[in-house]
């Protein structure tokens, strides 16, 4: 998995990732929470909550991403790799 993106958060960074088939896959602690098409429809299920589930790693209590404050421009988002 290729990192292309990063979005820091109050419980951690999200990455969004490219496997070798071409999907994006938003990330979060080294977990892939979904297989999207696009680019931007990975960042709209995080946005939405519509991804895997997220645990946040301090309380180990399930978050709802759309709560995040995450970008839905992810031209926006972090791009140092």
């Amino acid at each position: 998995m290729r990192i292309l993106l990063s979005y820091p958060t109050e419980i951690g960074v999200f990455d969004l990732g490219q496997c070798t088939q071409k999907k994006y896959h938003p990330i979060f602690n080294d977990t892939s929470l979904g297989s999207f098409d696009t680019m931007q429809d990975a960042v709209d299920a995080l946005v939405q909550n519509k991804t895997d589930q997220v645990i946040n790693p301090e309380t180990r209590e399930v978050v709802d991403t759309s709560t995040l404050g995450i970008l839905e421009d992810y031209t926006q988002w972090d791009s140092n790799y």
